[in-house]
């Protein structure tokens, strides 16, 4: 079984830097430190540990639309066998932006995004109902991205 890997638990001031990169990702670490108390540097390394470890990451968000990806779907998968494999095998798909393995009625969700159509029907047919394991899928065509965000903080 596989491990799941543990964070020590964050300080006050590592979930401050976290809630201030959310709100703006390209505020200056001397701008956090006035906020938190620290120096521009004990800041840059906290960022640092928090980024090297995995617990954030610091990404431009994009608005698939305006880049040329009109078309986004939610793939249900069904699997036969070890979930991770498939799971693993559709995460390496450049389409796919995210993977979760969950324990519904799917045994694996993805968001994907494509140009069109035919370029969805592609994905499906050609690269994901091949993948050893898969039974079959079910898709969900966004009609509208709703909400979206990124600074739901650290509660």
């Amino acid at each position: 079984m596989g491990s799941v890997k543990k964070h020590p638990p964050l300080d006050a001031i590592s979930k401050t830097i976290i809630e201030l990169l959310q709100e703006d990702g390209r505020r200056s670490y001397s701008d956090i430190g006035r906020v938190v108390g620290l120096s521009e540097a004990a800041v840059r390394q906290r960022v640092q540990r928090l980024t090297e470890s995995g617990v954030m990451q610091i990404v431009a968000v994009t608005d698939p639309m305006q880049l040329g990806f009109p078309r986004q779907a939610l793939i249900g998968i069904r699997v036969s066998g070890d979930t991770r494999h498939v799971a693993e095998a559709v995460a390496a798909i450049d389409a796919v932006d995210y993977v979760v393995i969950t324990v519904g009625s799917f045994d694996v969700l993805a968001e994907v995004v494509c140009e069109d159509d035919d370029d969805l029907l592609a994905l499906i047919n050609d690269t994901i109902r091949p993948i050893d394991g898969v039974l079959s899928t079910e898709t969900f065509i966004y009609a509208k991205l709703q909400k979206q965000l990124y600074n739901w903080g650290t509660r």
